[in-house]
């Protein structure tokens, strides 16, 4: 199977390249290609995983149409044999791993829901009892439960980390009105897809969301609840208060903390035995979302 990092398209615009997607100006629309590309710690790492570009696609894909009835999404075609035909010479590296979208005006927030407690958020939960302006019950351990999904925002950064912001902030920011709009609509999703994903044994943990505006109307765009965007946990192995299994980027992240990478320099390859099972992790995860056996 070919693996795909850089994509360049003659004759259309790149409009632009991320830590995964490329993404190229078509007309009026925006096709996205997701590559197989990983990145970690705000690094874009120089190890490519196998089937990663094809399997987030169509996880997206997937939750875009499951979710269309909480709010309206940018998909517009993911059957590359309906993309215009210009881009059929381009086939081998689109199959599977790219869509045509609507061009959408991106909020520069990215919406950030926890149903668990991890992560950055168990940190600041350790030092203030909070999360952003949220307190929350005493005692939690890692990884418990949380009474309800909590909303806890950052800003989108173009480079480095995003950054954490209280509602109050993002309210000033953006609007109170916009903030709990947007507040509201990722909540949904993630309480329609977590109450879905626990009946295929999936935990998800926490998410992210961006939203955008085209024609005056306020939809879902870029990724849904992929490995890369979201933790998924396997239910069946799910014991809170210590770390957990996972079938996202976890994995790689915890094999270059093993190593004496220092985070700011030139990331190291991934060994072989990572890449493969980083690869097959992203395959569970597609296989119990989307409860088909994947397919290339």
């Amino acid at each position: 199977m070919k693996l795909v990092g850089d994509v360049e398209i003659e004759n259309l615009e790149k409009l632009r390249s991320g830590k995964v997607r490329e993404m190229f100006s078509l007309d009026d629309r925006i096709l996205i290609v997701t590559t197989d590309r990983i990145s970690a710690f705000d690094f874009i790492l120089p190890s490519l995983i196998p089937l990663k570009g094809i399997i987030l696609n169509k996880i997206s894909v997937f939750w875009f149409n499951y979710l269309k009835d909480v709010i309206d999404n940018h998909l517009i075609e993911s059957d590359v044999g309906r993309f215009p035909k210009f881009l059929k010479r381009y086939k081998d590296t689109l199959s599977g791993r790219s869509i045509i979208v609507k061009k959408v005006k991106i909020y520069p927030i990215e919406c950030v829901v926890r149903g668990y407690i991890t992560g950055s958020g168990l940190e600041e939960y350790k030092k203030t009892g909070m999360i952003g302006d949220l307190k929350l019950p005493r005692n939690l351990s890692k990884c418990d439960r949380l009474p309800e999904a909590i909303f806890t925002p950052t800003t989108k950064e173009v480079s480095g980390h995003d950054v954490a912001i209280t509602i109050n902030k993002a309210k000033k920011i953006f609007g109170a009105e916009m903030i709990e709009f947007l507040k509201k609509k990722s909540i949904e999703l993630y309480m329609k897809a977590s109450e879905y994903a626990i009946r295929q044994g999936i935990i998800i943990a926490d998410t992210k969301f961006e939203f955008g505006i085209t024609d005056d109307k306020i939809i879902l765009a870029d990724e849904a609840l992929t490995p890369d965007s979201s933790r998924f946990w396997p239910l069946d192995e799910y014991v809170p208060g210590r770390e957990q299994k996972s079938f996202d980027k976890q994995y790689v992240r915890d094999y270059l903390l093993s190593t004496n990478w220092d985070r700011r320099s030139t990331p190291p390859e991934l060994p072989h035995d990572v890449v493969e099972k980083t690869s097959e992790r992203y395959i569970a995860a597609y296989e119990k979302i989307v409860v088909e056996k994947f397919k290339v």
